[in-house]
């Protein structure tokens, strides 16, 4: 007569009780249990004696050969490594409980249920079927429940970003259990290209957790398809919002799926929503951020910097102050099984793989031992993290010479969110072995590239470094220094230039902010400074939204042998504070008090709080900004208020507070 899909239950028992009640959701290789209401004139339903047949179907054409339909009898057990249903029938004989196991390597999506006797047939309604990390059978399989729920449950997370020295997290909100959202994510895979290709075949191949990351990755950036967005590491113009103004997946996906791909996004954009669609489907997934990453553009393992004697740099190899991917938790049956684990993927468009804007899935085992042959990508990645760095002058006589060489500026406190809690967690042993230990070194040469550099201390000679302070706040001026060391045994006079310019994260230098120049006699075993003084009248204009300033050095002995030091400077930022004016209960009204301190040396105009998408407007700050939001939870348990700020001067700074709600 009807069937209920007994949707509260189901979705509660498979950790999908978060995405609602509206419908069935459950994970593949896990039993659900559907009721079914016989007719009052039915005959008996006997187990083992009335024949019943399921059909479970996915995709456009659905196909037993692709594994998009599977037909299944109802018997006494279930197989908890196929398709397969039992039944229960109540006292009164009106009902039938079905238990149904879909098979742990099933194709996710969205399917249908129908129910055969004989020539009969009826639609019982329709599921989705995600990854499940809760299933030892599936290929997403996590042991320990904790990261289960902060790798497929966590709602909101912290992308980590400046300079190793200055790490910065920041709050971002992946909401894959919104209303809508899992709706969105299914429909990047629908909008794939491998999918208007050949729909039976990427249907299929949806039951491989490295098939649908290697999708994503090619899917959240729009290089090749109509992806989710538009990188853009230049000027941001109107049509379009900058990267950095961003606090969540919700309002991008949402955005994709009405208008098609969202301008813009940068690497921590692109890696946060890959991250969020990871999760929706069930693949447990992080964010990562490798501070001092390289960018190899020849795919020789070695970035190498030419300089001209103006401090001009005139080669085209860069390394990122920071870049951000994600890691995927899966076996790689196609590797091995010491591949397992986490696979790291990069939805940034920087280089193209099999002629798509994509990188990995790249197993995090082969990486740091340096298997290069295994797939996907993994050649890249290493360079990423382990590339050696060369510096070199060119003279104008066109003579190019060597004058530094490195084998640890690459792949620095790389970073991701700990299990439970907001704080950082480095992992970049997991990437690689100690730098310049006897391992770290065989493992660059199974890389295939021969080792010419070596760690070393300080050399004799010279020793040009750049000096900073503490506390360097926007709004203030401050020094840095040229700092010379004179390691040899008689003085040297050193012709000594200083200068900075304001800087991207991504390595890209924008407009000169500081110059200072002198002679430094430096006695044997002694130091010398030259001070450049940094002035906000002079470094605010130009600098960007990053707050970053490279300072960079060169000195001319009198044996014209040169030296360069170089140094990113990340502004320390007013904070928002924010302040709960009671507490927090379901459908009650709470009041937040938000304040911060204008730390530049001018007023500030056109200032604003932003909270949730709601922006709210206040009379002008010169000294400190206030404001108040009034909000009503609707759910117990931790969430997480994110406040942003912005003004004519400060632009897009975020803050946030836990808030507990009760009942």
């Amino acid at each position: 007569m009807r069937c209920d899909l007994n949707i509260e239950n189901n979705n509660r028992s498979h950790h999908t009780e978060l995405n609602g009640v509206e419908r069935l959701i459950v994970r593949r290789g896990q039993t659900f249990t559907i009721i079914l209401y016989l007719k009052p004139d039915s005959p008996e339903f006997r187990i083992g004696r009335t024949k019943l047949t399921l059909i479970a179907e996915t995709g456009p054409s659905p196909r037993r050969q692709s594994d998009t339909k599977v037909s299944f009898s109802v018997g006494d057990s279930t197989v908890d490594t196929e398709w397969s249903a039992s039944a229960i029938t109540d006292p009164s004989g009106n009902t039938v409980s079905v238990c149904i196991n879909s098979s742990p390597d099933s194709p996710i999506g969205l399917y249908s249920l129908t129910l055969t006797q004989g020539k009969q047939e009826t639609n019982l309604g329709q599921f989705v079927l995600l990854f499940n990390a809760w299933c030892s059978n599936d290929a997403v399989y996590m042991r320990n429940e904790k990261k289960r729920q902060e790798y497929v449950l966590a709602q909101t997370g912290q992308v980590y970003r400046g300079t190793h020295k200055r790490i910065r997290g920041k709050p971002w909100n992946f909401a894959q259990f919104e209303p809508g959202i899992l709706d969105i994510c299914l429909k990047i895979l629908d909008e794939n290209p491998k999918f208007l290709s050949n729909a039976d075949k990427d249907c299929s191949e949806r039951k491989n957790p490295v098939y649908v990351t290697r999708v994503l990755s090619a899917m959240i950036n729009s290089n090749d398809d109509n992806g989710v967005l538009v990188g853009n590491w230049g000027e941001i113009s109107d049509d379009g919002v900058h990267p950095g103004e961003w606090i969540g997946s919700e309002d991008i996906l949402r955005q994709w799926a009405e208008s098609g791909p969202v301008r813009y996004g940068q690497c921590w954009v692109f890696a946060a929503v890959a991250c969020t669609v990871s999760r929706a489907l069930g693949i447990p997934c992080r964010v990562v951020t490798n501070f001092g990453s390289a960018h190899d553009v020849d795919a020789n393992l070695l970035i190498e910097f030419v300089f001209n004697t103006d401090g001009e740099l005139i080669s085209d190899d860069s390394i990122w102050n920071f870049h951000v991917w994600v890691e995927s938790w899966m076996t790689r049956p196609d590797l091995g099984i010491k591949y397992d684990g986490w696979q790291i993927s990069d939805p940034t468009p920087q280089e193209t793989s099999n002629g798509v804007f994509c990188c990995g899935p790249a197993s995090l085992t082969a990486t740091k031992e340096g298997e290069l042959t295994t797939v996907y990508d993994t050649p890249f990645v290493f360079a990423e993290v382990n590339a050696d760095v060369v510096t070199k002058l060119q003279l104008s006589t066109g003579k190019i010479l060597t004058v530094r060489e490195s084998t640890s500026s690459v792949g620095r406190s790389i970073s991701t969110k700990a299990v439970g809690s907001d704080e950082r967690r480095d992992i970049t042993h997991k990437y690689k072995y100690p730098e310049g230990s006897k391992k770290e070194r065989q493992v660059y040469e199974k890389a295939q590239h021969h080792n010419k550099l070596q760690q070393r201390g300080e050399k004799p000679g010279l020793n040009l470094k750049i000096k900073l302070i503490d506390n360097m706040v926007m709004g203030s001026d401050f020094d840095v220094y040229a700092l010379l060391k004179n390691n040899s045994m008689e003085s040297k006079t050193c012709n000594v230039k200083i200068f900075a310019k304001a800087v991207q994260y991504n390595g890209k230098r924008g407009k000169p902010c500081g110059y200072a120049s002198g002679k430094l006699e430096v006695p044997p075993g002694e130091e010398r400074r030259l001070p450049l003084r940094l002035m906000y009248d002079t470094y605010g204009p130009v600098i960007t939204s990053d707050l970053m300033i490279q300072v960079s050095s060169i000195t001319f002995d009198e044996s014209s042998n040169y030296h360069r030091a170089e140094k990113t400077i990340v502004l320390d930022e007013p904070e928002v504070e924010i302040k709960l004016m009671g507490r927090a209960r379901v459908n009650k009204p709470v009041t937040a008090e938000l304040r911060i301190k204008n730390t530049l040396p001018e007023p500030l105009k056109n200032c604003s709080f932003t909270v949730g998408g709601r922006r709210l407007a206040y009379v002008g700050a010169n000294k400190e900004a206030k404001g108040r939001v009034v909000f009503r939870p609707t759910i117990a348990g931790p969430t997480v208020l994110t406040v942003k700020f912005n003004s004519n001067k400060l632009r897009n700074i975020k803050g946030s507070v836990k808030v507990d709600v009760t009942y």
